[in-house]
């Protein structure tokens, strides 16, 4: 084998997860078609699980390097245009709201290299052949075609990826009915537009960038998706503008054009033998919120330590299966709340009563808090297994501990990438049935700082490395062996 993990793409995902599966020790390989990172943002922001995932390897501090002006975090969002008060969750985070795309993966990309990656740019992959036993790439780069023989590949190359179409995945939807053109300006002013204003023709956006470029993102009510072969023309953006506001922009200098549609499509399959795929490889859908990036992220830190469990011979290779198993329902969640956001935003007059009676809806704190965790990616519960404990199978929230008389957190104890069994009642018999498994996790004995995010009376909750509790005492309907076997394998 040339590397463990082949991992073709270099965006957030792709990046995240190299860094997981080096933070495990496992061999990774990034090939990425690109020379060099584009500069280009489809993305602006973190929603509030992002930043907790960031939080929890570390990532922030490198975040706040890459962004000159700081970070501003903060609690406003929206759902279809329609303004949301994230603050009714009460969660210990609030999402990143500046942070440009391009910054994240600059600053994942360094911290997959600090921990040893192989990250090739220049590098484009052109076919693959899983034979069971490992797979085959067929790669073309500067010298000419090479092969790279991996035990798994995944794909993270976007949503026309190549390695979908290679694995021979099913990616079922719906195509694109209408086209959206973007722009980042420089040397123009631009009032702030709400996202999704309605006009008669259709409807645009306008908001400053933390570099201080605007962007405008513009959708004619009738224009329909064109094949196009590269990006289009500034005028066509700046055309479209005009008619629609009536304000000419075209002396604007444009940083960077892109258009995109408004498909939904989600794979069938994460994971059809060797071969996987996260972050819009696996689901494609109007970025409304920046869901997509953020998604793709999660894949890749739920999809990691799995992997690296199965590459060490500590868990079978069904493990896998729970990739697909979590994630794809999570995929299926972000379209459904995507393209009914799509209606709200693209759907003109037409749709105006129903965005009326939202706005009513959203006022009431109930559908308020759902909305807003829906979007905040915070409403994600897996299937762990039975039990009465409000926080199976949720993703830990930030409890602040007393160790040793020294204060960590829940969140500080994931930083290595491992699970950890907390102990919060000092129970050495607990420990004791969880000391088999001490080489791939943490026993921790601390006290709880008061909160209200742990239930009262919480003796021990058993988390992944991802985050997510897998086993809780009292409340799990099976024992903490049992839960053990299930996530980190048979004990050595």
């Amino acid at each position: 084998m040339d590397t463990s993990v082949l991992i073709v793409g270099a965006g957030p995902a792709g990046l995240m997860l190299a860094g997981e599966l080096r933070l495990a020790g496992i061999d990774v390989t990034v090939l990425e078609t690109l020379v060099r990172r584009s500069g280009e943002s489809r993305g602006i922001g973190m929603t509030i699980r992002t930043v907790e995932v960031f939080d929890q390897r570390g990532l922030l501090p490198r975040l706040s390097r890459h962004q000159p002006d700081g970070i501003q975090y903060g609690n406003q969002g929206h759902f279809g245009g329609i303004g949301l008060d994230l603050g009714v969750l009460g969660a210990f985070h609030q999402a990143a709201k500046t942070v440009p795309q391009s910054v994240t993966e600059t600053a994942l990309e360094e911290w997959a290299r600090s921990l040893g990656a192989d990250i090739r740019r220049g590098s484009e992959f052109l076919s693959l052949e899983d034979d069971g036993a490992g797979v085959t790439v067929r790669t073309r780069e500067a010298s000419g075609e090479r092969t790279l023989r991996a035990r798994y590949v995944v794909g993270c190359d976007g949503g026309r990826s190549r390695v979908r179409k290679a694995g021979g995945f099913d990616f079922p939807g719906t195509p694109a009915t209408t086209e959206l053109l973007l722009a980042d300006l420089r040397g123009v002013e631009i009032e702030p537009r709400m996202v999704g204003e309605q006009l008669s023709g259709g409807m645009v956006m306008a908001a400053r960038l933390p570099d201080g470029a605007h962007r405008v993102i513009v959708a004619e009510r009738d224009a329909r998706p064109q094949r196009r072969t590269g990006p289009p023309a500034f005028a066509e953006v700046a055309d479209a503008w005009k008619r629609l506001t009536g304000i000419d922009i075209s002396h604007a200098e444009p940083v960077w054009v892109s258009a995109f549609g408004d498909a939904a499509r989600l794979a069938t399959e994460y994971r059809r033998g060797r071969v996987l795929l996260a972050g819009d490889a696996a689901h494609v859908h109007l970025p409304a919120g920046g869901q997509g990036m953020n998604t793709g992220i999660q894949d890749a830190v739920n999809l990691g330590w799995k992997l690296a469990a199965v590459l060490h011979g500590t868990a079978p290779a069904e493990l896998l299966d729970t990739y697909h198993g979590e994630r794809h329902e999570v995929g299926r969640s972000l379209l459904a709340n995507t393209k009914a956001q799509s209606l709200l935003i693209l759907g003109g007059a037409d749709v105006g009563p129903l965005r009326d009676v939202l706005a009513e809806l959203i006022r009431d704190d109930d559908v308020s808090r759902h909305l807003a965790a829906r979007v905040s990616g915070l409403d994600i519960r897996y299937d762990v297994g039975t039990g009465s404990h409000p926080l199976l199978g949720m993703r830990m929230p930030h409890l602040r501990l007393d160790r040793d008389g020294r204060t960590t957190s829940s969140t500080e104890l994931l930083r290595a990438g491992r699970g950890v069994l907390l102990d919060l009642e000092a129970n050495p018999r607990l420990r004791a049935r969880a000391q088999p498994w001490a080489d791939r996790i943490d026993i921790v004995t601390a006290h709880p700082i008061p909160t209200d995010d742990v239930p009262h009376g919480t003796a021990a909750l058993l988390l992944r490395p991802d985050g997510h509790v897998a086993w809780a005492a009292p409340g799990s309907h099976h024992d903490l062996p049992m839960a053990l076997g299930r996530w980190f394998g048979t004990p050595r």
